[in-house]
C-alpha cells in the first residue's frame, strides 16, 4: 500500500494508532506543546478522512476518529517506497548504506545476522514441508 502523509499527518496518525480511537479534542491533548490548534488537527482529520486512513462515527455532539490503516500496514508500505526511492529498489543497498557508514554496531550486525539466519532457516523448514506434503500425495 503506497500512502504518502506528511509530517503533521503522521504525527496525528501516531497518537491516533497508540489511543486507537478518540476525538480530535482527545488527539491535540496528546501533543506535546506547543499544541496545535484544534482547527488545524480537525483539517488534518479531514485530510486523512479524504485518503481513507482514518474512519469516523459520530458520538454525542462530537465525531470519533479510527484509523482505518494498521500502522504495521503503513509502516511497511513507508519502507518499500523509501527503498525504492533511494535504494534502488534493494534491501542490500540499504543495509549495506548503514553498516558502510558505522551507523549499524557490530552487535546490531551481528543481531541481524542472526535473524536472517533463523528466517532463513524457517523458509527452508516451510519448503521441506511442502515438499514432504507433495511426496505423501503423490504415493
Amino acid at each position: 500500500m503506497d500512502i504518502e502523509l506528511t509530517k503533521a499527518e503522521e504525527k496525528v496518525m501516531k497518537i491516533l494508532w497508540s489511543i486507537k480511537k478518540g476525538a480530535i479534542r482527545d488527539v491535540v491533548a496528546r501533543y506535546e506543546e506547543p499544541k496545535p490548534a484544534y482547527t488545524t488537527v480537525a483539517t488534518i482529520m479531514k485530510i486523512l478522512e479524504g485518503k481513507k486512513i482514518v474512519g469516523r462515527r459520530p458520538i454525542a455532539n462530537s465525531h470519533e476518529y479510527f484509523p482505518l490503516v494498521e500502522k504495521s500496514e503503513y509502516t511497511q508500505g513507508f519502507l518499500k517506497s523509501f527503498m525504492k526511492k533511494y535504494f534502488s529498489n534493494s534491501f542490500k543497498h540499504l543495509v549495506s548504506e548503514f553498516s558502510n557508514k558505522e551507523a549499524m554496531s557490530t552487535k546490531e550486525m551481528e543481531e541481524l545476522i542472526e535473524h536472517f539466519q533463523q528466517k532463513i532457516a524457517e523458509k527452508d523448514g516451510n519448503k521441506k514441508e511442502g515438499s514432504e506434503q507433495n511426496n505423501q500425495e503423490n504415493k
